[in-house]
C-alpha cells in the first residue's frame, strides 16, 4: 500500500468541541489500513538515527531493524506521521485558525484497530468589531479642538537644559553635595547664552534664530506627543467596546517579546537580568505576572487591528514589505529573514490601520 494518503483518506471522523479560552478539543480516528501504511516511511525514521554494529547508518534491513526497535515503538512512530497529516486536514477540512503547537493523545493505539486520538489547540479568537469609524470619529473631532501652543516658558526651558548639558563637572564632588547645591554650581557654571554660544551648537545665526528654531522642535515634539495620545485614546477605545477571551498562547507569547525587549534595555546599561531580580528581590514569574495586564492588552488590540485589516482588505504592498524588511536587516546583521518580514508586515499593516481610523 501507498503511503501517500490523499487529504480525503487521512482520517476516518473528527468532532471539534469548543472549550473555555479560545481553545477547541479535537477528537478523531484514523482508519487501521491509513496508520498501519506508515510502517515502511517509520522504519526508514528508525534506520536512519540508529546505529547496528556490521551495518551502515540507513542501510539495516527491516527485519533486523525492526527486532532491535520492537513493535510497540514502530507502532507508535507509524501513529505520529498519521496524525501529523490528519491533525492538518482536520483544521483545514473545519476552518479551523489553530494557533501554536497543540496538544495531542493518542486514546487508543492497537495493533487492527482504528487509531483514536484526542488534540487541544488554541484558536484566534472571534472578534465581534463595534463602528470603528463612529468610535475613531469622535476622538478625531474632540482633537481638532485641542490646540498646540509652545509658550515662551517651553523655550526657555530648553534652553536652560541645553546650557546645563554644557557644563563641566572637573572639580567638583557632585557626590557630597545637597541637591541644593548641585543645582547651584551648574548654574552658576553655566555658559553663557550668546550668538557665539548658540553659533557652536549647529547651523545657528544667531539667539533669535537658535529660539525660532527651538520653538519650531518643541512645536514638532508637541505634535507627536498629542498624535500618540490620539492613537491610545483609539485604542483604548475600541478595547472597551471588543468582548474577547484570549488564548494562553498569546498572552505568553506577548510576555516573551516584553521580557526580551526589558533584558535588552537593561543590557545596555550593563545589567544581566540575573542580578536586576536579585536587586529588585523579586522572581522572574513574579516580574512577568505584574507584566501581564499590559501584555493582554497589547495582544488583544493586536487583534482588533487585524479584524479590522480583514475586514476592510488594509494591507501593505509587496514592495513596502520588502523595503521595512531590508532596513531591519541592515540594522540587525543576525536578523532572520523570513520572521523580519513577518514582524515588518505587522508593523506597516497596524500604521495602516491608525491612518485609516484617523480619517
Amino acid at each position: 500500500m501507498t503511503n501517500t494518503i490523499t487529504k480525503a483518506k487521512s482520517y476516518d471522523k473528527a468532532s471539534i468541541k469548543k472549550l473555555p479560552k479560545s481553545e477547541v478539543e479535537i477528537t478523531g480516528s484514523i482508519p487501521v489500513e491509513i496508520w498501519e501504511s506508515f510502517r515502511s516511511q517509520a522504519l526508514k525514521s528508525f534506520n536512519d538515527s540508529i546505529t547496528i554494529d556490521g551495518f551502515r547508518k540507513g542501510m539495516i534491513p527491516e527485519n533486523i531493524l525492526a527486532a532491535k526497535v520492537g513493535d510497540a515503538a514502530i507502532n507508535e512512530e507509524m501513529a505520529e506521521i498519521a496524525l501529523s497529516i490528519a491533525y492538518v486536514d482536520i483544521i483545514i477540512d473545519n476552518k479551523i485558525e489553530a494557533i501554536g503547537k497543540p496538544t495531542v493523545g493518542i486514546t487508543k493505539l492497537a495493533k487492527g484497530n482504528a487509531l483514536e486520538f484526542k488534540a487541544t489547540t488554541a484558536v484566534i479568537p472571534e472578534i465581534i468589531l463595534p463602528d470603528c469609524k463612529k468610535i475613531s470619529g469622535a476622538i478625531m473631532t474632540q482633537s481638532k479642538l485641542e490646540k498646540i501652543s509652545v509658550t515662551d516658558k517651553d523655550v526657555d526651558d530648553a534652553i536652560l537644559k541645553v546650557r546645563k548639558s554644557r557644563v563641566s563637572h572637573d572639580g567638583h564632588d557632585h557626590e557630597k553635595m545637597s541637591p541644593e547645591e548641585h543645582e547651584k554650581v551648574i548654574l552658576d557654571s553655566m555658559p553663557e547664552f550668546n550668538d557665539e554660544f548658540v553659533r557652536g551648537l549647529g547651523d545657528f545665526k544667531n539667539i533669535e534664530d537658535f529660539k525660532t528654531k527651538v520653538r519650531e522642535m518643541i512645536t514638532d515634539n508637541k505634535k507627536d506627543e498629542a498624535h500618540e495620545k490620539l492613537r491610545i485614546k483609539i485604542a483604548d477605545s475600541l478595547e472597551s467596546e471588543v468582548k474577547v477571551e484570549l488564548p494562553n498562547i498569546l498572552i505568553e507569547t506577548e510576555l516573551d517579546r516584553t521580557q526580551v525587549q526589558f533584558e535588552q534595555d537593561i543590557e545596555r546599561m550593563s545589567v544581566k537580568m540575573d542580578d536586576y531580580l536579585k536587586h529588585a528581590k523579586k522572581s522572574l514569574e513574579e516580574i512577568r505576572k505584574e507584566w501581564k495586564p499590559h501584555a493582554e492588552k497589547k495582544a488583544k488590540l493586536q487583534l482588533i487591528l487585524n479584524a479590522i485589516a480583514a475586514k476592510e482588505n488594509i494591507k501593505p504592498d509587496e514592495k513596502e514589505i520588502e523595503n521595512e524588511v531590508n532596513h531591519i536587516i541592515e540594522h540587525y546583521k543576525d536578523a532572520d529573514r523570513e520572521r523580519a518580514s513577518v514582524y515588518a508586515e505587522t508593523v506597516l499593516t497596524n500604521e495602516k490601520v491608525f491612518q485609516w481610523l484617523e480619517k
